[in-house]
């Protein structure tokens, strides 16, 4: 929200963009470059340990879910809600540790009942939240609402303050899960004193809720947030940009010494898959929030999502980073030039370890294992959580990073690589594994993508030789007639040793050919048509699209 609405509490703007709170760019990125820069002072000033957890036995690992607010703004609707949850599920997230699923603002009436207690819009919640709460609850998941510590919402609808045990109890009474807490119109009091108002009110209700602290990064909440609640807002509001994406995790990244199990710092919701960033710079936010151990709430209209979307939501190896038992915030070794490289100590003796480019072209980015904290060995394993590609080094931490992008590694002492190893190929654009058609063997058999089936048509060896073989090794992947250009197929051949079966399987997840320097592209793959069973591969120009990503399964 913009400043000027925050201090002075103007009146709410409904024809605002669902993805826009009150129109964050404009004024709000004010805000996000003030906390850009004054931040990482206050840390230098103030690095003082995190504060005790709140005792109420939640968030022993960063929150995981869904918020609507990105997607639907204030058209939220039961249906909506209950939409999400069943694709949560049904998309294998909630496995993968999605577990909450939030309202956001404007899910209420625009004034309290007699009784002085908020009433759920009837037109958009005609069970209530407490039917909301019992659907979302009966589908394993948890319901999370929204209020304000203010007079009114950001949205305008009746605020909390002056009626917090009021309030918890209705919560608690619905069946809530947890509660996000925005900081409009107050009455000039600290925010931290309304906060702990509500914090009290929540805890004599017996019920067990999260509590989340939307401060915007205001009051240095992150010094007191965690004797107060479950996670705490470190920013602004985001928007779906890189800029904001850069900017709120140059203050978020500061605060590592301020995080741990029980309260979390929270660069706010992602933006992964709402259409504003490309696939590489989506990759790159999923991969620093990660990394920071900030909570991972989905923003995106979830049911829409497409398959690239969903390897991104849905990547355990990462996902594994951010929700490690040891509880640690990622912290920031080196940044010069933009070019920045994280280190995450993990509960198992790794350390996650994120090579982020923020500038536009590619880079070279380089550490080593000693400075991202591992013991002294004689060989590493860099374990590229994209990927899947492992490697072993003596100690160099090294890739090639795409502009906005970033490559995560988890490095562990020892020796293990993917070369002589078999598996299938997934692209990222549509889940489906790369293919030998119809299992046929001959020379020139077309390579296409299909549904992952565990076919030997479908398991790809990578050699010492730089070669994809197939088959057990008897059929290599092939630039047909050993074409340079774009647009060139990729077929099935007998394996000869020419440079046109030869192929380099990058940090970034792109393949590329050794002999063209082109990409390895699924044809027309950033269209929904060209995700199909049957759509064959070529070479195609490096353009970090999700078509041309790939993992070992």
């Amino acid at each position: 929200m913009p400043l000027s609405e925050r201090l002075f509490s103007r009146p709410p703007r409904p024809s605002r963009s669902p993805r826009s709170r009150w129109s964050r760019l404009a004024a709000g990125a004010t805000v996000l470059g003030l906390a850009a820069v004054t931040a990482p002072a206050l840390v230098l000033l103030a690095p003082a340990p995190q504060a005790q957890a709140l005792s109420n036995g939640l968030a022993a690992t960063p929150p995981m879910g869904w918020n609507d607010w990105n997607s639907f703004g204030c058209n939220v609707t039961e249906q909506k809600v209950k939409s999400v949850a069943d694709f949560i599920v049904s998309s294998g997230l909630a496995a993968a540790g999605y577990a909450y699923v939030d309202i956001d603002d404007c899910w209420m009436s625009g004034s309290r009942d007699s009784g002085g207690h908020l009433v759920p819009d009837p037109a958009k919640f005609p069970d209530g939240i407490s039917g909301t709460a019992a659907y979302v609850h009966g589908k394993g998941l948890k319901l999370g609402i929204y209020e304000s510590a203010g007079t009114k919402t950001c949205a305008g609808y009746p605020g909390s303050l002056g009626h917090e045990q009021t309030d918890a109890n209705s919560f608690a009474s619905w069946g809530v899960d947890l509660l996000k807490y925005d900081n409009c119109n107050g009455d000039g009091s600290s925010p931290q004193s309304r906060d702990t108002t509500m914090r009290d009110a929540l805890a004599k209700t017996g019920r067990s809720i999260l509590y989340s602290l939307c401060e915007w990064g205001q009051d240095s909440v992150w010094t007191w947030g965690a004797g107060v609640g479950n996670m705490w807002r470190t920013t602004g509001d985001i928007n779906d940009s890189f800029g904001s994406l850069l900017s709120n995790f140059h203050t978020n990244v500061q605060l590592s010494a301020y995080a741990g199990p029980g309260g979390w710092n929270d660069p706010d919701m992602l933006e992964v898959g709402n259409g504003g960033m490309s696939f590489t710079e989506d990759r790159s936010e999923f991969s620093l929030w990660a990394e920071m151990a900030a909570p991972l709430i989905a923003g995106n209209d979830l049911p829409g999502s497409s398959a690239a979307t969903l390897s991104l939501l849905g990547n355990r190896d990462v996902i594994a980073v951010d929700q490690d038992s040891l509880g640690k915030q990622g912290t920031e070794i080196s940044s010069a030039g933009g070019l920045d490289v994280l280190t995450k100590p993990l509960a198992n003796g790794d350390r996650a370890v994120v090579l982020f480019n923020e500038n536009a072209g590619a880079a070279t980015i380089s550490t080593t294992a000693a400075a991202a904290g591992l013991p002294a060995s004689s060989s590493y394993t860099l374990n590229n959580l994209w990927s899947h590609v492992k490697t072993t080094t003596s100690g160099a931490i090294s890739a090639t990073v795409p502009g906005h992008g970033s490559v995560m590694y988890r490095v562990s002492t020892g020796s293990s690589t993917t070369t002589g190893t078999t598996h299938p190929l997934v692209g990222a654009s549509s889940n489906r594994c790369l293919d030998a058609f119809n299992n046929q063997t001959a020379p020139g058999t077309k390579i296409e993508i299909w549904d992952c089936n565990g076919g030997t048509n479908q398991q790809v060896t990578a050699t010492a030789a730089n070669e994809l073989r197939l088959y057990g090794g008897t059929q290599c992947l092939d630039a047909t007639g050993g074409g340079t250009a774009t647009g060139t197929a990729v077929e099935l051949w007998t394996c000869n040793g020419g440079a046109n079966q030869q192929w380099r399987l990058n940090p970034d997840g792109t393949i590329t050919g050794v002999q063209s320097g082109l990409c390895l592209d699924v044809t027309g793959g950033d269209q929904a048509a060209g995700n199909v069973n049957g759509t064959a591969l070529e070479l195609w120009t490096c353009n970090g699209g999700a078509n041309q990503q790939w993992r070992l399964g």
